[in-house]
């Protein structure tokens, strides 16, 4: 995760989020199938913009984090794959994310 942060900053509102995966398997071990699996709708952020300017040009701070658990819409964001890193990342506007999930 740190070289993600590193190499790409999202600009603005932008958020970086790494999406949960999907379960693969029942508590039984039963092997789920790729079709049967639903698509995972919540992630944690991985690196956030300074946020949205002002006509001012003063910054509108984002309300996310680094580390946070957000909860995605079903479709959006751009999917984003680094060189260095085989995992896949998405990024949405802060405005697209649906909630923070508390602990």
């Amino acid at each position: 995760m740190a070289n993600a942060m590193k190499t790409l900053i999202p600009l603005l509102d932008r958020v970086l989020i790494k999406r949960a995966e999907a379960i693969t398997r029942t508590a039984g071990g039963i092997v789920i199938p790729e079709k049967a699996q639903s698509k995972v709708l919540h992630g944690e952020v991985i690196a956030v913009g300074p946020g949205a300017r002002k006509e001012n040009g003063e910054f509108i701070p984002v309300l996310v984090k680094v580390g946070d658990k957000v909860l995605l819409p079903e479709y959006g964001g751009t999917k984003v794959s680094l060189d260095n890193d085989e995992k896949e990342y998405h990024l949405f506007r802060e405005s697209d994310i649906l909630a923070k999930i508390q602990n």
